[in-house]
């Protein structure tokens, strides 16, 4: 009721200084997800992006981006919801880097406005990366027949458990140019006017916040809540927005009911999940 009756008071008179919405996006970015793994992608943060830019009052959201990146689709589709609710809604985005801010995670801080970085911290990684393992001979060893039917020529392409074809991996290729050539238009569609025209950009390596700035990839170096009260008073809160919690305290974005042969599917997933995400984090050696 105090809050209700404090928003009746025109705010020249009220004591309290600005409210700046804080979003924090932290970890891998991944499609799916679930209660035994909280990962990054639009259904997950969605919600709480909505909430954040409701807030008539508040000038500007903060956003903190702390991500060794994952799924460029997943990234995209974040950057891109960020990008429209600041249309819709006029309001300023201040983006905050923390430990990593890189691939995926560097293509969502574009939805910044002004991307802020610790000195410390990493960002870049502008590429296109894609993974796995091969067992051709591990078949042969343990006495294992492949046997796979397909119609279509190409529908076992990159197949692990066959030997690498050179047009398979041609192709391959083909898609991640593809895919890095929109990486590199956002940034330079961004970063327009701020980015140094340095050819180890967009090669894939990744830098500190420091030399991050040098190359224009972040506005400056700083601290979020001293940046916040430098730019809108010493009196400034901030007020994180998280995901709302149903009655037993989950959170509602990807929470269904479980069974038994769920639960075992989804702690299996999860364990891929986790593997996944490490591998990520350890790249930047975090």
């Amino acid at each position: 009721m105090a809050g209700f009756l404090r928003k009746l008071v025109p705010k020249r008179f009220r004591k309290e200084g600005v409210i700046i919405p804080v979003v924090r996006l932290q970890g891998a970015i991944m499609s799916g997800g679930g209660q035994f793994r909280p990962i990054l992608n639009l259904a997950n943060v969605a919600p709480v992006l909505e909430k954040a830019f409701s807030d008539k009052e508040a000038p500007a959201v903060a956003i903190v981006v702390n991500s060794p990146g994952g799924s460029p689709v997943q990234s995209r589709l974040i950057f891109t919801r960020i990008r429209e609710l600041a249309r819709e809604k006029q309001k300023k985005v201040l983006v905050f880097v923390e430990d990593v801010a890189a691939s995926g995670g560097y293509m969502i801080a574009l939805a910044g406005d002004e991307i802020i970085a610790d000195p410390t911290s990493i960002v870049g990684s502008i590429g296109v990366v894609s993974g796995g393992f091969g067992f051709p001979e591990l078949l042969k060893k343990i006495g294992v027949e492949r046997r796979v039917y397909t119609a279509g020529e190409n529908k076992v392409i990159l197949d692990p458990f066959q030997p690498e074809k050179e047009k398979d991996i041609e192709y391959l290729k083909t898609l991640q140019l593809e895919i890095h050539e929109i990486f590199i238009t956002m940034v330079r569609e961004r970063r327009a006017g701020r980015l140094k025209d340095d050819e180890t950009v967009f090669s894939g390596l990744f830098w500190s916040g420091t030399r991050g700035l040098e190359l224009g990839l972040v506005d400056s170096l700083g601290d979020m809540r001293q940046e916040l009260k430098r730019r809108y008073g010493p009196k400034t809160r901030l007020q994180l927005v998280t995901a709302a919690r149903s009655l037993f305290g989950r959170r509602i974005p990807g929470v269904s009911p479980v069974s038994m042969d769920g639960f075992a599917s989804g702690l299996a997933t999860g364990l891929v999940e986790a593997a996944e995400e490490k591998a990520l984090w350890s790249r930047y050696g975090l």
